[in-house]
C-alpha cells in the first residue's frame, strides 16, 4: 500500500487521541512495588554456544508475580570492566531466540541483554522459553485482548513489569554499567521499550523502532492488519464493550509512557506501515518528554522500517549515550 495516513507535515504535529487515566502513575507505581516484593533472583548460567567472540549467559529472573522470565546476556569475550548496556525487547510472537541471532550489540563492545516475552516465542525466530502462568477471561486468539476486561488483568501489565525487572536483572551483572543503559526494540519490542522509558527514570537512551502499542483509539480503527485487528475482532463479538476496552488499553498506551520519558530517544517510523500506522508512532514521538529526541522517517517502507539501515543509524547515534 502507498501512503495511507496523514501527510508528513501533519504527522509531525499529530498528538494522538488517547487520554491518560488519572491514576496512571499510581497504577504503575503499585504494580512495580508489588513486583519488587519478590526477590529479583537474577541467575546467570554460562552457555557453551561455540561462539568465540562473545560470552553468553542463560539468564533467569523474577518478573511480574515472581514468575520466572528468561533472557540472554551476551558480552564481548574479552570484557573485564563494566560495559555500556543495551536491553532489547522483541517483536510480537517472537521469543529470545538463540544467542547467535543477537550478535550486533556485543560486537559493538556493549553488554547486550535480550528479554524473552512471556507466553510468546512460537511464531518466528528461534523460539522462547517463558510461560505466562496467569489465565484470563474470554479473548480473541493472540495476546491483545487477554485480560482486557480490566487493567489489573491485562496481559501487557505482566509484560511491561517483566521488562522493568529485566533492566534491573541486567544491571545486576558485574560487567554491566547501570549508568549507561539503553532500552531498544522494534514493533512490540519498541512499544515495550517505550514503557520502560516511562517507568525507569535513569536510562541513558531509548530507541523504539516502528513501535507498536501506541495511540490505541486511532490504531484500532485505522488499520485492519493484525495484531491491532485482534481488538476489533474481539469487539465485533463483544458488542458494547468498546469504552471498557479502551479504558483498559489507556493504561498501556505508549503515548502516555512517552510523556514520562526522561532519556534521549531515537525513534523510527515507516510511512507505508500498515501494522503500526505512522500517526500512532508520531503520537508517541511528539509526546516524548525529553527534549533530546529524533525520528528517522522511512518514506516507502512498510513495517520492516529502516531494517539494517536503521541498525547502522542506531549504532552511530548510541555512541553519544551508551
Amino acid at each position: 500500500m502507498a501512503l495511507f495516513d496523514l501527510p508528513l507535515d501533519e504527522l509531525r504535529e499529530y498528538r494522538g487521541d488517547s487520554v491518560a487515566p488519572e491514576d496512571f502513575d499510581a497504577f504503575w507505581s503499585k504494580t512495580l512495588q508489588e513486583a519488587r516484593e519478590h526477590d529479583l533472583d537474577a541467575r546467570f548460567e554460562p552457555v557453551d554456544t561455540g561462539l568465540t567472540t562473545v560470552t553468553v549467559y542463560d539468564v533467569t529472573f523474577a518478573g511480574f508475580g515472581g514468575h520466572p522470565v528468561k533472557g540472554w546476556l551476551l558480552l564481548p569475550a574479552a570484557a573485564e570492566e563494566p560495559l555500556p548496556l543495551v536491553v532489547q525487547f522483541v517483536g510480537y510472537g517472537g521469543g529470545r531466540g538463540l544467542p547467535h541471532e543477537h550478535l550486533l550489540w556485543a560486537s559493538s563492545g556493549r553488554a547486550h541483554f535480550v528479554m524473552d516475552t512471556r507466553g510468546q516465542g512460537s511464531a518466528w525466530g528461534g523460539g522462547g522459553g517463558t510461560a505466562d502462568p496467569l489465565g484470563a477471561g474470554p479473548a480473541y486468539p493472540g495476546f491483545m485482548t487477554r485480560g482486557i476486561d480490566a487493567p489489573e488483568n491485562y496481559y501487557y501489565r505482566r509484560v511491561f513489569t517483566d521488562a522493568v525487572r529485566a533492566v534491573e536483572a541486567a544491571r545486576s551483572h558485574p560487567l554491566t554499567d547501570a549508568t549507561r543503559t539503553a532500552a531498544v526494540g522494534a514493533s512490540q519490542g519498541g512499544g515495550i521499550a517505550l514503557a520502560v522509558g516511562g517507568l525507569v527514570p535513569d536510562l541513558a537512551a531509548v530507541a523504539p523502532d516502528v513501535p507498536f502499542l501506541c495511540d490505541f483509539p486511532r490504531a484500532t480503527t485505522l488499520t485492519d492488519r493484525h495484531p491491532y485487528r485482534e481488538i476489533g475482532l474481539y469487539l465485533k463479538t463483544h458488542r458494547g464493550r468498546t469504552e471498557d476496552a479502551l479504558r483498559t488499553l489507556s493504561y498501556f498506551d505508549g503515548v502516555h509512557f512517552a510523556a514520562r520519558g526522561r532519556a534521549p530517544a531515537l525513534f523510527s517510523v515507516a510511512l507505508e506501515d500498515q501494522t503500526c500506522p505512522p500517526s500512532t508512532v508520531f503520537a508517541a514521538f511528539n509526546a516524548w518528554a525529553h527534549e533530546d529526541k529524533a525520528i528517522e522517517v522511512y518514506d516507502f517502507n512498510d513495517h520492516e522500517g529502516g531494517g539494517p539501515f536503521h541498525d547502522a543509524a542506531k549504532l552511530r547515534w548510541l555512541r553519544a549515550y551508551a
